[in-house]
């Protein structure tokens, strides 16, 4: 007989750089590179600072920002000043918290993405008070590449090339342009408030709640594109990161194997070294066949106070065994994919709870597996 488990229970904000949380290995500080870009002496700056005051590991969040893990309450001062100094930091502290930013990572130079992304960080002081965890998608390539990823006001492309705001949830957008766009999100965010979104916290829900106006509905956005995969690109090399985590060791022996300019992040666990070539390397994953890639962990126990198992090591080594998605999770709050897999594993008690094309917080089809039986358990699906 399965048990149903406990209620997840999330914090309704995401860590900042002023804003840490804590965790079971220190405070996790949260860095949102401006564009999704670090110059080549950011990251050295980077490595350095999660080396000297937390414990040289860094995250890769599924909203494109790093964190540095294992700080002191009594470093975080010395943290925010080293990232003043390596221009980490450009915003004040509620600013900095708003810039939830998605930016497409093929972006050049002058481009509309990087306009709209410039000007949209110059306004966040004109929009409304918003719910702490919404966010905004610059997704202005040929075609979106965020529509599985976690943003409430989305600027995309139609399929002839032409730009629309699309509201979260919503099938179709409103037609703008780059001069029009800022406003256009700014109404739609007056309007997110005026109509009581702040009571239902994202735009997706408020949306399936809230009729918006008809213009707002108009025009269909291109076809998703294709994943970002690990490999050479035009702009350079990108690699990816088993479950997200860095050791800052090992990237700043990349950069220097590689000679690589810059770095861009992603939501997708990948990123990007610009002006660099593939290069074999043990620390990061080289190719798009690697079933880590398709393998969602939580940082676990005792990384994690919540979490009561080991996940990442339980994760790597049933990675590839079956066909399809994997996710490990330390409790039922699913911190690393809050959505749907073929096969999730839930950590309770000391032991995993299994949930077949669900959510970790969602009924289990078997419980009280240990890490010897989670084999069979799976195989006999």
């Amino acid at each position: 007989m399965t048990q149903t488990p406990p209620s997840p229970s999330v914090k309704g904000w995401c860590p900042g750089a002023y804003r840490p949380m804590m965790s079971g290995d220190g405070l996790v500080v949260r860095v949102r590179p401006v564009l999704a870009r670090l110059t080549r002496d950011q990251v050295f700056g980077l490595c350095d600072t999660a080396l000297a005051f937390g414990s040289g590991l860094i995250d890769l969040t599924s909203r494109s920002n790093l964190q540095i893990r294992g700080v002191t309450e009594g470093n975080h001062q010395a943290v925010l000043d080293r990232l003043q100094d390596i221009g980490l930091l450009p915003d004040d502290p509620i600013l900095e918290g708003r810039r939830n930013i998605l930016i497409a990572p093929m972006l050049s130079k002058g481009d509309n993405t990087t306009r709209l992304a410039t000007d949209l960080m110059a306004r966040l002081g004109d929009l409304p008070e918003l719910p702490a965890k919404m966010g905004y998608a610059i997704d202005t390539d040929i075609a979106p590449q965020f529509t599985q990823n976690s943003a409430d006001f989305r600027f995309e492309r139609t399929a002839t090339g032409d730009l629309i705001l699309r509201a979260d949830g919503m099938s179709r957008g409103r037609a703008v342009t780059v001069d029009t766009a800022i406003d256009a999100l700014i109404e739609m965010a007056d309007w997110f408030v005026a109509t009581g979104g702040r009571e239902n916290r994202r735009m997706a829900r408020h949306t399936m709640l809230t009729t918006l106006p008809a213009d707002w509905q108009a025009v269909l956005p291109a076809a998703p594109a294709q994943p970002l995969k690990p490999g050479q690109t035009a702009l350079g090399a990108v690699f990816g990161v088993a479950f997200g985590q860095i050791e800052a060791t090992a990237l700043k022996t990349l950069m220097t194997a590689t000679a690589a300019k810059a770095l861009r992040v992603t939501p997708w666990r990948l990123f990007l070294m610009e002006g660099a070539e593939m290069a074999e390397t043990a620390a990061f994953i080289t190719t798009a066949t690697d079933p880590l890639l398709t393998t969602d962990a939580c940082p676990g126990a005792p990384l994690c106070a919540i979490a009561t198992v080991e996940t990442r090591e339980i994760a790597r080594s049933l990675a590839g065994q079956f066909t399809g998605p994997l996710h490990v999770s330390g409790c039922a709050k699913g911190c690393a994919r809050p959505r749907a897999c073929a096969t999730t594993l839930v950590g309770r008690d000391g032991a995993f709870d299994l949930v077949r094309n669900g959510t970790p917080w969602d009924q289990p089809t078997e419980t009280d597996l240990t890490p010897d039986s989670l084999v069979k358990a799976l195989g006999t699906h």
